[in-house]
C-alpha cells in the first residue's frame, strides 16, 4: 500500500508569523490585521522584513518614520474601524527588535 506523506512546509518563525497574521478574519469575513507599519533596521529587516516581502499583498507594508506616528497610525486605525480590524507596528530601532 502506497501512502502519501502529507507535505511538509518549512518556515522560519518570522514566516510562520506573518502567515498566520494575513489570515487572521474579523466575524464579518474581513481581515483582522490590514497592514503592518515597518522601519526596518539591523535588528529585524533580514527575518521580519524579508517574510513581509515574501508575502507581498496578503499583508501590506507600511514604512514609518518614527515608532510614534506609527503607533498612533495604527492607534488611530483600530479606533477608526471600532476596534474590529488593526494594524501591526515593527521596528528595531534602538537595543532590538520590538513588536506592538
Amino acid at each position: 500500500m502506497n501512502a502519501t506523506r502529507p507535505t511538509t512546509i518549512r518556515l522560519t518563525a518570522a514566516q510562520a508569523m506573518v502567515r498566520w497574521l494575513s489570515v487572521q478574519m474579523t466575524e464579518e469575513g474581513e481581515r483582522f490585521i490590514d497592514g503592518v507599519w515597518a522601519i526596518f533596521g539591523h535588528g529585524n529587516v533580514a527575518g521580519l522584513g524579508e517574510a513581509l516581502h515574501g508575502i507581498g499583498a496578503d499583508l501590506p507594508t507600511l514604512r514609518g518614520q518614527n515608532e510614534q506616528t506609527m503607533a498612533h497610525a495604527a492607534i488611530a486605525y483600530a479606533k477608526a474601524h471600532k476596534r474590529k480590524r488593526a494594524m501591526a507596528v515593527t521596528s528595531s530601532i534602538g537595543p532590538g527588535p520590538r513588536i506592538w
